[in-house]
């Protein structure tokens, strides 16, 4: 970090660490450079289980059945209702949601604004991944499965790169069978290689940053690719010729 910046890492109420900076008069950089292992599997959703009786979930799972600033779900219940409860109820429920999200909102670059609710994207019918992932969160709550908001990296391994710069993508996390599973009605198929970086709530609670006070970000890049880990090292300059992802072949298959 630029200009000798100093961080200080805790832990946040939805367990996600969080480092603590104070910024600089004039310009500051951020850098962050990792390696990541990830399964070379496609990740699996139990949408054949069923829902988790409300009485029987925890007040820590609760809270993610509740209305929020993006996700206002008790205005939506009529048109949930409406539209998904002839469905059984948990994950087959959950997967029609996805479905219809996938089918009905269109996937607009360059449309997001920080206002936007997840009824007023599901009123335009277009919107970004974070609309996506707030409309999913809000309908499943509805209906009173635990839904989080989860910002991170999705890597093009096993399939083609659509093109575009790189950058941070949101998705859904549902609590099914004991567990929270990813639930991304954007791309509403199996990926290998997500990344979390943070969940909550909503947008507010798992953004990449939060600023406080007069500062103002001026940009930010984004590389998230698969690399051979014995041809790179941390720290050494982004060299995308050494990419190995956004092909259907999967460089490291599972034994």
């Amino acid at each position: 970090m630029e200009p000798g910046l100093i961080s200080t890492e805790e832990t946040d109420s939805h367990g996600n660490i969080v480092d603590r900076v104070m910024l600089k008069p004039g310009l500051n950089t951020i850098r962050h450079d990792a390696f990541v292992s990830v399964s070379s599997l496609p990740e699996t959703v139990p949408f054949w289980e069923g829902a988790i009786p409300v009485e029987q979930l925890s007040l820590a799972l609760l809270r993610y059945t509740q209305p929020s600033r993006y996700c206002e779900s008790d205005l939506l219940s009529d048109f949930a209702k409406q539209a998904f409860s002839h469905y059984p109820p948990g994950g087959p429920t959950v997967k029609a949601i996805a479905d219809w999200l996938h089918e009905s909102i269109e996937y607009r670059f360059g449309s997001g604004l920080p206002g936007v609710t997840a009824a007023q994207t599901i009123e335009r019918r277009y919107g970004v991944c974070r609309d996506f992932a707030h409309a999913l969160a809000v309908l499943c709550r509805t209906f009173n499965i635990p839904t989080r908001y989860v910002t991170g990296h999705l890597p093009d391994i096993g399939v083609l790169d659509a093109g575009g710069a790189m950058d941070f993508h949101a998705y859904a996390e549902v609590y099914l069978a004991n567990g929270w599973h990813a639930v991304d009605a954007r791309f509403n198929t199996p990926r290998i290689g997500r990344i979390k970086i943070a969940a909550g709530i909503d947008a507010v609670d798992g953004a990449f940053a939060t600023i406080f006070g007069p500062a103002e970000l001026r940009s930010f890049y984004v590389w998230a690719y698969q690399i051979d880990p014995a041809q790179i090292r941390l720290g050494d300059p982004i060299d995308l010729t050494k990419r190995l992802d956004s092909s259907l072949i999967v460089r490291f298959p599972p034994c």
